[in-house]
């Protein structure tokens, strides 16, 4: 077995066995990370990396819409549009190579994240959050 291997089966086993809760915080910060790579690209003028971290970033907010269970918390259809704008504006930020447009995403993303990790601080010392029914 390679390192390669061993690397990437450890990594999968790792997330087999994440909460879904801190599961969704990883997936908030690493989008927040793909976004300001990518307005550090659009600096550069590296638009392969532009592009790339763009299009990561587009998946992840995929997964995270497609993961709201609005029947199970109807204040999530709000949630999912904030994800569609999203996921429009990132289109248009990566046809365009628009740092502003990448911007205005981070605005967005900066927020949830951070009431993400306070949720999660907040349920593992015992506290009350809605955590359970949109995870």
């Amino acid at each position: 077995m390679n390192g390669s291997y061993l690397r990437d089966r450890y990594l999968a086993d790792a997330v087999e066995v994440v909460s879904a809760q801190r599961l969704l915080v990883m997936l908030y910060d690493r989008l927040w990370m793909d976004l300001h790579r990518a307005a550090k690209a659009v600096d550069d003028g590296d638009f392969e990396a532009t592009n790339r971290e763009l299009k990561h970033a587009q998946e992840i907010v995929e997964r995270l819409q497609g993961a709201l269970d609005t029947e199970v918390w109807p204040a999530g259809r709000n949630l999912h549009d904030v994800y569609t704008y999203l996921l429009n504006q990132l289109v248009v930020a990566n046809v365009k190579k628009d740092r502003r447009r990448i911007e205005a995403c981070i605005t967005i993303v900066e927020p949830l994240r951070d009431a993400w990790h306070q949720a999660v601080r907040t349920a593992a010392q015992g506290g009350p959050t809605a955590l359970g029914s949109v995870a």
